[in-house]
């Protein structure tokens, strides 16, 4: 098949493409830089509805798609399942992008094992699955799915605020470091864990700054505000909630450690975000922070749910501004050689190119 020097893509997605997280950003971006990689990308989304009920809007899906007359279809992730029953398929060549392993991820183990067997019938249909980081990858390959192109989310050549136009805030108060989290409060990016370690650092280590979406999951936000009237945590934490990109950046550069102990991150982007401002990363030895940080070089890992080992990394950093400078450093000349978005662009819209 020889390729084609344009494309023109219709994604598959569900709900608004402008949705602040992770996976749309990745598809507003390609939609973007599409003109500058000869294609065009427009979305076909299913409507938002109680899990599998969007299924039932498959035709109509269907239909749009074939409005835009497409050269090559792309089924996001979030997506792909609701198409396992349907009947209808394009007759162009069809690419799936996986943000997330079959099943997704956030969902009860029912919820799970349906979609995953669901998202595996759909991805054994499609002409090419690009995945989102090597985690991924290795996921897909021991769930039989071997052959796979790894697209990660690019990094933003943006710098970050000049501390001379843009004074430096007072993130540490009366201590002697300040912690940075951007996370949106769902179970598997361990907040709560966070904040028991937290209270087992000695008084005036460090204030926690905790960035994200206070009401993404209301069963943890409850947990979490229960935990922050904790005595011990009294003066240690200030919460932002959902703040700009220009303020979050402000916070990757004026804070002295990143820290997230998700257990199951599929990317991460906010960890590339700290490493780029410098900042070391600390974490679970979990999802895809051993493929982006490597541990007392540009990191530091705990194992999953070991509270106290991570209260023990903090510390480490926290009293040692010479491993601090060290670590991120590294971190941030190791972020130097991740793609950019038009490196990821280039490698998208190439492999689609491939298979139209």
């Amino acid at each position: 098949m020889v390729a084609k020097q344009s494309v023109s893509v219709s994604l598959i997605t569900l709900g608004d493409p402008n949705t602040l997280t992770g996976g749309y950003r990745y598809h507003r971006r390609m939609a973007e830089l599409a003109p500058r990689n000869g294609a065009r990308l427009r979305f076909a989304s299913f409507p938002e509805r109680r899990f599998p009920l969007a299924a039932r809007d498959a035709d109509e899906v269907w239909r749009t798609v074939r409005e835009q007359a497409p050269d090559v279809v792309v089924l996001d992730s979030i997506a792909a399942g609701f198409l396992a029953t349907s009947r209808t398929w394009p007759e162009v060549p069809v690419a799936a992008v996986l943000h997330q392993p079959p099943g997704g991820i956030d969902h009860g183990p029912l919820r799970t094992r349906v979609q995953a067997a669901l998202d595996r019938s759909v991805y054994r249909r499609v002409s090419r699955l690009m995945v989102a980081s090597e985690h991924l990858a290795e996921e897909l390959a021991r769930q039989g799915f071997p052959d796979t192109v790894v697209v990660p989310p690019g990094r933003d050549v943006a710098g970050f605020p000049d501390p001379v136009v843009v004074p430096p805030t007072d993130v540490r108060g009366d201590n002697r470091a300040a912690l940075l989290c951007v996370a949106n409060w769902l179970p598997r990016k361990g907040i709560l864990e966070l904040l028991d370690a937290v209270a087992l650092l000695p008084e005036g280590a460090a204030r926690l700054h905790l960035v994200g979406d206070e009401h993404a999951d209301a069963a943890y936000r409850t947990a979490i505000l229960r935990r922050l009237n904790r005595d011990e945590l009294a003066g240690r934490v200030v919460r932002h909630g959902r703040l700009p990109g220009d303020e979050v950046a402000r916070l990757y550069r004026d804070c002295d450690v990143f820290v997230l102990p998700s257990t199951r991150e599929p990317y991460g982007t906010v960890y590339g975000e700290a490493m780029a401002a410098g900042l070391p990363v600390v974490g679970w030895r979990a999802g895809n922070l051993p493929h982006l940080a490597r541990h007392d070089r540009e990191g530091r890992y705990a194992e999953v749910g070991d509270v106290p080992a991570l209260a023990a990394e903090l510390c480490a950093l926290i009293d040692d501004a010479g491993l601090r400078a060290r670590l991120g450093a590294a971190a941030r000349e190791r972020a130097l050689t991740f793609p950019t978005w038009e490196d990821s662009a280039r490698t998208f819209f190439a492999t689609l190119r491939e298979i139209s």
